[in-house]
């Protein structure tokens, strides 16, 4: 072991240095994100009436004892405080909504999240899963072998590159005409990975990628025309149909 220690210390004192560098830049690049605007956020969600649970694992918004629920996750490295007030308006509209906290604000640690939260919530009849953007994404890889659990897929301003075209799942699509970071070719690309009939688009005119939450500009995004509140009413006046089929 000595002698293997001697004949390989720099490659190995190398090798080490250099995972070290990985993850200082790992913990820089999640320490960098978008934080939820919480003065637009109290002011939208004041008076509104709605329960808003919050622990360390998520936000829990509306009735538990709702037909409806959908659980939620959020864009890439976004706060996932930012999505309560369309949590709130999804809860007026009578859909229980969780939002899970995931490890670096990254849905890709925790895709299969839903588990817990409907196993918590189990008086909950009709479970969907959905998202923003990467969240999105990561919801519709958890529907894929799932189906069973729940009875569609939400996706906003995002795409499915999970294989759900045999499911038999139900989607529902939004994004902004103004959306400058959605990958239009890859969403477009990804549209085969959908069943043929039980999808519903709908495309916000004047809305962006960052106005399904409250978190201010997001880099590479086009400017929306229309407020945050209105495509965020807009895109939850359209779940509600949409889980109600």
């Amino acid at each position: 072991m000595i002698k293997f220690l001697n004949k390989y210390r720099k490659p190995l004192i190398c090798l080490a240095l250099a995972f070290a560098l990985l993850l200082s830049v790992f913990a820089v690049y999640v320490s960098i994100y978008y934080r939820a605007d919480g003065e637009a956020i109290a002011e939208y969600t004041a008076d509104s009436g709605v329960n808003i649970e919050k622990n360390a694992r998520y936000f829990a918004v509306g009735n538990e004892d709702a037909k409806r629920g959908l659980v939620f996750y959020g864009g890439a490295k976004v706060d996932p405080e930012a999505y309560v007030p369309l949590a709130v308006a999804l809860a007026k509209e009578g859909i229980f909504t969780v939002i899970v906290r995931m490890p670096f604000n990254l849905a890709i640690f925790g895709i299969n999240s839903a588990n817990g939260v409907m196993r918590k919530y189990s008086s909950v009849e009709k479970w969907f899963v959905g998202g923003h953007s990467l969240g999105g994404s990561m919801a519709a890889s958890y529907a894929k072998g799932h189906e069973q659990k729940i009875e569609g897929v939400v996706l906003l301003g995002s795409y499915s590159a999970a294989n759900l075209s045999e499911t038999g799942l139900p989607v529902f699509i939004a994004y902004g005409s103004e959306d400058g970071v959605l990958n239009m070719k890859k969403y477009e690309k990804n549209l085969s990975n959908l069943p043929k009939d039980g999808v519903s688009t709908l495309v916000i005119d004047g809305g962006n990628h960052a106005g399904f939450g409250m978190y201010g500009p997001q880099r590479g995004d086009g400017e929306a025309t229309v407020t945050t509140e209105r495509q965020i009413e807009l895109v939850a006046e359209m779940i509600d149909g949409f889980t109600r089929r």
